[in-house]
């Protein structure tokens, strides 16, 4: 056991959100210190990495390209390898995702998947009520106490099949808990989602276990080192073995994807793996090169993996992985099957199982689906290559040579941008951001589960689309007065149907998309109006 680090003098957080009965067992006196602690070691960081990632958007604005970091040469040229797996998640062939409300948590862990990634990120609204009860209900299914009775039916853990492995996603690092603060600072959304999780739970580790978590939109290796001396700090501060908090790290930002070995590196005595997180990545992939009429992607429904710079993506992280002992995982099957429609799923069902032979056969470990319904699909056709293995880690990817190039070329993707795709991106936005603004982060539109990383793209296509001239393939011009005009029909489309929070979400839509200015995360404005 390491020696405990002795604390900072913490000054008293300050807490704004509204009682509710949750926070007496989740915002202890020890709890709040645990948090201050690590604001005051590791937030000033924070900024400074938040601030070079602007710095680095003006050198893509100026036509400077990402490419392999000739600092980190001997890194990638290196044969090292991440810690030892240990051996309780060493099978991760299909896991599930979702938020981390009660009945959520409760049927994912019942769900039949390998591990369950409870997100207090994308797939959550991050209301007060949603962060502090979400602490409670990954506690409870943490320990195998969960369960839940409502007026229809009563949810516990079943008894007769393994559960479902926990793993937490917390916020990225640009998002703040505004709902405590220090010094009128606000905390990170990120050290408050870690903190509170390894606070309540660290002493449930078990033996040749761990507290496991998955680390999302880093764009970096210095921000993979922030996290890992993050970790380091909690595990000396509780007194645990090194590596007893392990992580999987979200490859979705095309920053990230020229440093992976390096992140792998940064992280190797916490490391799990990498998941390729697609659509976060062609999110990024936008941002970075919004000002560029060359790297203009056509409407989302057409980049698909197997488009040139997805598959690069997806090739390079196999073989990264996999040349350091570590995981690699695949991507999300957002499809929701219809409880009408048996023509939609038989179509819907044949390309998720194409897209996880896909993923099968190039290597990868696991992969992600969102509804339980695909469970049986992704599993089959990881069974038909691991057969009784838990993994293929060992399988080398030395057939894969992949460039700067390569990852970057965006302009070979086909497909069109079409009006239907236009009117598509703006009535998705306007009903994920209705529904987060009601307190829901992930939402079933047309048979997909929407997160916050498939409404950024459809809004993001939207202002580079405006910003660069596109045409329509009618050769129709996408501008301001288009989009107004689609927008306000689209908007009284919905609005028939349910109010709520339509006028408010059509707000933050009009500011991502009219700003001069590319707004760097949809969530920020709408956090304010939440």
């Amino acid at each position: 056991m390491t020696m405990a680090p002795k604390p900072l003098h913490a000054p008293e957080i300050l807490i704004t959100g509204r009682e509710i009965p949750a926070m007496t067992e989740i915002l202890t006196k020890d709890a709040l210190r645990f948090l201050a602690d690590l604001h005051l070691h590791f937030n000033a960081r924070r900024l400074e990495l938040l601030a070079a990632r602007t710095e680095r958007q003006k050198e893509f604005d100026n036509g400077i390209l990402p490419d392999f970091l000739n600092e980190t040469r001997a890194i990638r040229a290196g044969t090292w390898k991440i810690a030892p797996i240990p051996d309780d998640i060493k099978d991760r062939r299909v896991e599930i995702t979702g938020p981390v409300d009660r009945k959520m948590v409760i049927n994912a862990l019942n769900s039949g998947a390998k591990c369950f990634m409870a997100d207090f990120e994308d797939a959550t609204s991050p209301t007060w009520e949603n962060i502090i009860d979400g602490q409670i209900n990954v506690r409870d299914g943490l320990r195998g106490t969960i369960s839940l009775t409502t007026p229809e039916k009563h949810y516990a853990l079943r008894s007769d099949a393994p559960l479902a492995r926990l793993l937490v996603r917390p916020r990225g690092w640009h998002l703040p808990e505004k709902h405590m603060t220090i010094g009128g600072e606000a905390l990170s959304g990120s050290l408050v989602d870690f903190g509170l999780f390894v606070f309540h739970n660290y002493a449930a580790i078990q033996k040749g276990s761990g507290l496991y978590f998955y680390l999302p939109k880093l764009e970096s290796h210095l921000e993979a080192r922030l996290w890992n001396d993050v970790f380091t700090y909690a595990e000396d501060n509780f007194g645990l073995e090194r590596g007893s908090l392990r992580a999987t790290v979200l490859i979705e930002t095309i920053t990230a994807a020229f440093e992976m070995d390096e992140i792998l590196y940064e992280l190797r005595e916490h490391m799990l793996g990498l998941n390729a997180g697609r659509w976060d990545y062609i999110f990024s992939a936008i941002k970075k090169f919004r000002n560029r009429p060359d790297m203009v992607l056509p409407g989302r429904a057409d980049v698909k993996m197997t488009v040139p710079f997805m598959s690069a993506y997806a090739n390079l992280l196999v073989k990264t992985c996999h040349k350091r002992g570590a995981f690699a995982m695949g991507g999300m099957a957002a499809f929701i099957p219809s409880r009408k429609d048996q023509a939609v799923n038989e179509a819907a069902f044949a390309a998720v199982r194409a897209d996880k032979e896909r993923e099968a056969g190039l290597g990868f470990d696991g992969t992600w689906v969102a509804h339980p319904d695909l469970i049986p699909l992704a599993q089959e056709k990881f069974d038909a290559v691991l057969e009784k293995n838990p993994n293929q880690i060992e399988r080398q990817r030395d057939d894969v040579n992949i460039t700067a190039a390569d990852l970057l070329n965006l302009k070979s993707t086909p497909g069109a941008i079409t009006l239907a795709a236009v009117r598509l991106n703006i009535d998705v936005a306007l009903q994920y951001i209705n529904a987060w603004l009601s307190g829901l982060g992930a939402v079933a539109i047309h048979n997909l589960m929407e997160d916050a990383a498939t409404a950024e793209i459809s809004r993001a296509q939207l202002w580079q689309w405006i910003k660069n001239g596109s045409l329509c393939d009618d050769g129709t011009p996408i501008t301001v007065d288009l989009y107004k005009k689609i927008r306000s029909e689209e908007l009284e489309k919905l609005k028939r149907r349910d109010t709520q929070h339509y006028d408010e979400a059509a707000q933050v839509l009009d500011l991502l998309v009219l700003n001069g200015n590319f707004i760097e995360f949809l969530t920020l404005p709408a956090y304010v109006k939440l």
